[in-house]
């Protein structure tokens, strides 16, 4: 059986005794959280929540490697993005890549969460179902994942078997990897890309890392998709020109960006959006440049969809 991780000093680490884990230690701002009032509880799960930015900011570099991973990936391979982690690591994963599509118009498939147990694990636990690195390998397998692609694991103990196990299969098909991890001890045992290492300390309640280390998660995940749509053009000045008016309220947004980009009232936003055939993109470029939809979709897609490159500011 392959050791998938080591810990600080030693070759491996076992992973059935985790009591030496940053994350599994007692906080001491919060031994006697049992005995205060309400307010006081909230006070001290806010001042532990304020220390959570810090510890994203220090991981910056890192965030910016596997941003840069993730851009090349879908600029220069035309490849994905996979998020695969257990329990609330898992959720979060998919909860980042399913607002991308009505965000940004990506493919559903550009971007995909993959969890331990299944879709069934999303709304309840799967219990069992994160102990087994086969099993994450499977899930790679079965994705067809290959040398174009990315996968993030995300696993705040960093002690996972799932997440390791799908990460070394995953590298054994030549994808870029990244491990986002919050424990200072913990290391794979083999080599990953870009490691993202946000040390939040001890929770609140002891163990439960779905609270700073499951708020780290999430800012680092914003950052990545947020950073890496923004570089591949769908965003202009800080506008979302590439969402999908797939409601009333994307549609509003809609045309209110145009309103903003061009200067033009709501009804002509309306009438030009419907010109365009709901493309937020090629309304601003014909407004701009006084071209048609079919020219401003060809200037566009000779300029990889980059609006600030098509009008040349």
């Amino acid at each position: 059986m392959i050791n998938f991780l080591r810990i600080t000093g030693k070759d491996t680490m076992n992973t059935n005794d985790r009591s030496q884990l940053l994350t599994e230690q007692r906080n001491p701002n919060s031994t006697d959280i049992d005995k205060k009032s309400t307010l006081e509880i909230l006070d001290i799960i806010n001042a532990e929540d304020a220390k959570v930015f810090a510890a994203v900011y220090k991981e910056r570099e890192n965030i910016a490697k596997a941003v840069d991973l993730i851009v090349d990936v879908f600029m220069n391979n035309k490849g994905r993005l996979f998020y695969i982690g257990s329990g609330t690591s898992g959720r979060l994963g998919i909860l980042d890549a399913s607002e991308c599509p009505p965000t940004f118009s990506t493919d559903p498939n550009m971007i995909t969460g993959i969890i331990a147990g299944g879709e069934k694990a999303v709304f309840q636990s799967v219990e069992g179902a994160e102990d087994f690195p086969e099993n994450g390998a499977r899930d790679i397998q079965q994705r067809e994942v290959n040398h174009r692609d990315i996968v993030v694991g995300i696993s705040t103990g960093g002690t996972t078997p799932y997440v390791t196990g799908a990460l070394f299969e995953a590298k054994k098909r030549n994808a870029k990897t990244v491990f986002i991890c919050c424990n200072p001890e913990i290391m794979p045992s083999f080599d990953i890309d870009v490691i993202i290492r946000p040390i939040v300390g001890q929770e609140v309640i002891t163990g439960s890392t779905r609270m700073k280390a499951g708020t780290a998660t999430k800012l680092v995940l914003n950052m990545l998709t947020t950073t890496a749509m923004i570089k591949i053009g769908k965003v202009y000045e800080n506008l979302m020109v590439d969402l999908k008016a797939m409601n009333a309220k994307l549609t509003d947004r809609a045309e209110r960006i145009i309103m903003t980009c061009t200067g033009i009232g709501r009804e002509d936003a309306k009438k030009l959006l419907q010109a365009a055939f709901g493309n937020v993109k090629a309304a601003i470029v014909m407004q701009k440049l006084g071209i048609d939809f079919s020219e401003a979709k060809k200037r566009l897609d000779a300029n990889n969809g980059f609006v600030r490159a098509v009008l040349k500011e």
